[in-house]
């Protein structure tokens, strides 16, 4: 008997030491793009436990101006960001160790106020869309330094009230589709990562007035979820990876069936990793998150709720890569607030973390190994 209790006791101490701590210490790093002046300064970071959701205070990550989007390199050694009102494009190396950016060199959009960017899926090039004169561009990386190149691949939109707002690339690596929130359309590229080229391929028109402003893929890379930003809607598409094409499925409201809507604008759309859950950020006077799950038959959205609390002219937000914790920029709020996904029902439940970051715009994770 007492052998029995011995070796149950062994047991228990070695799932304790092989599984507990491992999951208790996985933590992500959040860095988080700001508009500078106002008490910011450039890129800050803190750190999220994955156990309670907590997050450590905001410190400086590296001082640059008007760092309002940010995204990784796949080899999570590099960092790049917009400066918006600079009309350059940053490049950053990322200490593994203390999280801290070392500024490499910048490379001007070609068009102003670039405000999305993103790393294509081979780490070659960095894409960015410029808000003011509606334009994109594709700057090539060097493999070896993550530097920006100094030669460039650059589309002018055609139309009047152009206005860029986001770029992205499909999963294939073979189309960029950049949402121009002025012309109503969402931009479709071929792009040629090995060359970083952009070619005019076609376009596909978001229902009149809803103003396209940024869109979310699918896991599979199959299906788009755009946000009108001017009409409170999200459009949901089919997209055909081969031809380059959306298809649109579904428009709806990301206001409650009981509000009348009076102004206001959306700001962002980001599917679950799991892809059963959508969410779309509703900035003032709504000021909350609109929550929309996803039938896994028929591929339709259906608006399930919306969260507020806490939330103050939400910009960019993020769910980091597991899925239980959604982090929301309050970009008027001058915080980052932190809400707890539920796995079933997508529903979201405040928590008590949050930091404090002088007019956070984008919310980015990498995990600290």
């Amino acid at each position: 008997m007492k052998m029995n209790i011995r070796r149950a006791l062994a047991a228990i101490l070695i799932a304790l030491t092989t599984s507990s701590p491992a999951q208790a210490q996985e933590k992500y790093r959040v860095y988080l793009g700001t508009y500078t002046g106002e008490g910011s300064k450039g890129i800050y970071q803190s750190e999220l436990n994955l156990e309670d959701g907590s997050l450590t205070a905001a410190t400086l990550a590296v001082e640059t101006a008007n760092p309002s989007f940010v995204a990784f390199h796949p080899n999570k050694k590099f960092l790049y960001a917009v400066n918006e009102r600079e009309a350059t494009l940053s490049a950053f190396s990322i200490d593994a160790e203390t999280g801290k950016l070392t500024f490499l060199n910048s490379q001007p959009s070609q068009g102003a106020a670039p405000c999305h960017l993103v790393v294509d899926p081979s780490g070659r090039n960095v894409l960015a869309a410029n808000y003011s004169g509606g334009s994109c561009i594709s700057i090539p990386i060097d493999p070896d330094t993550g530097m920006l190149s100094d030669r460039s691949s650059f589309q002018q939109h055609v139309g009047e009230r152009k206005h860029g707002h986001s770029i992205h690339v499909d999963k294939a690596n073979k189309f960029a589709l950049c949402c121009d929130l002025g012309l109503g359309k969402v931009v479709v590229y071929a792009f040629d990562a090995a060359k970083g080229t952009l070619t005019t391929h076609g376009a596909f028109d978001a229902p009149k007035g809803a103003g396209p402003r940024h869109f979310a893929w699918s896991p599979d890379g199959k299906r788009a979820y755009i946000n009108g930003e001017s009409d409170l809607t999200i459009i949901a598409c089919d997209y055909d990876p081969g031809k380059g094409t959306l298809t649109q499925k579904q428009v709806l409201s990301t206001l409650p069936s009981d509000v009348e809507r009076k102004g206001g604008s959306t700001a962002e759309t980001v599917v679950h990793p799991s892809g059963k859950f959508v969410y779309v950020s509703n900035r003032d006077p709504y000021n909350s998150i609109a929550i929309f799950s996803l039938d896994p038959m028929t591929r339709k959205l259906t608006a399930v709720g919306h969260q507020g609390t806490g939330v103050k002219t939400p910009r960019n937000f993020a769910i980091e890569p597991t899925g239980r914790y959604m982090l929301v920029a309050n970009q008027s709020g001058g915080n980052v607030i932190v809400f707890r996904i539920d796995q079933k029902t997508g529903l979201l439940t405040p928590t008590k973390a949050s930091v404090k970051v002088p007019s956070p715009v984008c919310v980015r994770f990498i995990k600290i190994e």
